[in-house]
């Protein structure tokens, strides 16, 4: 069921206002009255609605099923009608086929493959209204009411906006996407650091430019996705020279290092993009070099553990989008708190790397970040220094 089992991959979404409550029958009937049965595909619009959550066809919403503790768990589905191309291209040729069969030489004229696409056109209305074609897509959804944010299980960006928009339609939510801007705002409104934050611009990693430059990063005031891709080198840096173990803004401390996959881009558009795939893929020659060559990470695998639990995940640095994730806890429950731990390990994950984020943020926003820019700079010089505290 979605969250509740399994790898995850999700997207985290701010609830704006009033977000805290104890859900109740009458959430389950919202839930069935947007739910996917109750709506309308056509050709022009897909559907999109709730599903009760363990199967594409799931219609049965429940308390007891759909609300465990302060938090509901349900499933979106869209459905699409979309004929193939290949298919649509085959129905021409038979209607020319039939159209120009006493034809000289068999060409169409332009009235007949006028009269041609027309019947094409026919002919997908009858095949959407028997519904034929019909593509269903589900994703997971989890809305924590208790710290107001709501969790969804998917990497498309179109998804994530129609499920933004079904929760406000039918619960009157106010979703924002928790980016890295919007993370790097809420720690400088919590830290009264917004003001220092408004006059960060992209760091400049290598003497030999004077300005950053980067292609992704549309400049608008207020957008510092780029501290994203910051973030991940400042990590890649710490654990490579200073240490596998990071403190936190919690006191608790989280320990890491890079795992699986790294991708890297060239922040010019000048020399393209790169993936590693290794068990350890900052360890390898061609990644030292990327990064020294001016590229910034752009997806990551990593492996954290901060509480005795251990995450898997990849993560995509401007959108904070986790995928693949895998939480590895001991199983000692079982049932309903079996449940109810898994969702505590879902924010505990979630937690420790905004938790991450923050910690580089101090560092950032800070004033010492031109002595830890400095020691960045002579890192991607040199041969880089092994960790001075590697992890026992």
């Amino acid at each position: 069921m979605g969250f509740l089992s399994g790898p995850l991959s999700f997207q985290c979404f701010q609830i704006e206002g009033d977000a805290k409550r104890q859900f109740a029958l009458s959430d389950i009937k919202v839930l069935e009255k947007f739910a996917i049965s109750e709506i309308v595909v056509t050709a022009e619009q897909p559907g999109i609605g709730f599903l009760a959550g363990e199967h594409l066809l799931d219609l049965s919403f429940s308390l007891e099923k759909n609300v465990i503790g302060d938090v509901l768990h349900c499933g979106m589905r869209i459905d699409t009608h979309q004929i193939p191309a290949a298919v649509r291209k085959a129905w021409q040729q038979l209607e020319l086929a039939a159209l120009t069969a006493d034809n000289p030489g068999s060409r169409p004229t332009k009235v007949q493959r006028q009269e041609a696409r027309e019947a094409v056109e026919a002919r997908c209305e009858d095949e959407i209204r028997s519904g034929r074609f019909l593509r269903m897509q589900q994703f997971p959804v989890l809305w924590d009411a208790g710290n107001g944010i709501l969790y969804f299980g998917g990497s498309s960006s179109t998804a994530a906006d129609l499920c933004c928009d079904l929760f406000s339609r039918a619960f009157g939510l106010e979703l924002q996407p928790m980016t890295a801007s919007r993370r790097a705002r809420d720690w400088a409104a919590e830290a009264k650091r917004r003001k220092t934050l408004d006059q960060a611009i992209p760091s400049v990693f290598h003497t030999s430019n004077t300005t950053a430059e980067i292609s992704w990063w549309n400049q608008q005031e207020g957008n510092w996705d780029f501290l994203g891709n910051e973030f991940l080198l400042w990590l890649w840096w710490r654990w490579e020279t200073v240490s596998d173990t990071i403190a936190l803004p919690d006191q608790s401390e989280v320990t890491g290092m890079f795992a699986r996959t790294l991708s890297l881009q060239c922040p010019r558009d000048e020399s393209g993009k790169e993936t590693i795939t290794a068990d350890g893929p900052t360890a390898l020659p061609e990644a030292m070099q990327a990064i020294r060559s001016g590229k910034l990470p752009r997806k990551a695998g990593m492996t954290i553990v901060r509480h005795g639990e251990q995450y898997d995940l990849t993560i995509q640095p401007e959108t904070f989008m986790v995928s693949g994730a895998k939480i590895h806890v001991e199983d000692t429950s079982a049932g309903r708190g079996a449940l109810e731990d898994r969702i505590e390990s879902v924010r505990s994950l979630h937690e420790t790397v905004d938790l991450l984020f923050r910690a580089f943020c101090e560092q950032r926003v800070g004033k010492n970040w031109s002595g830890e820019l400095e020691q960045i700079r002579r890192w991607l010089k040199s041969d880089g220094p092994r960790r001075k505290n590697p992890a026992t």
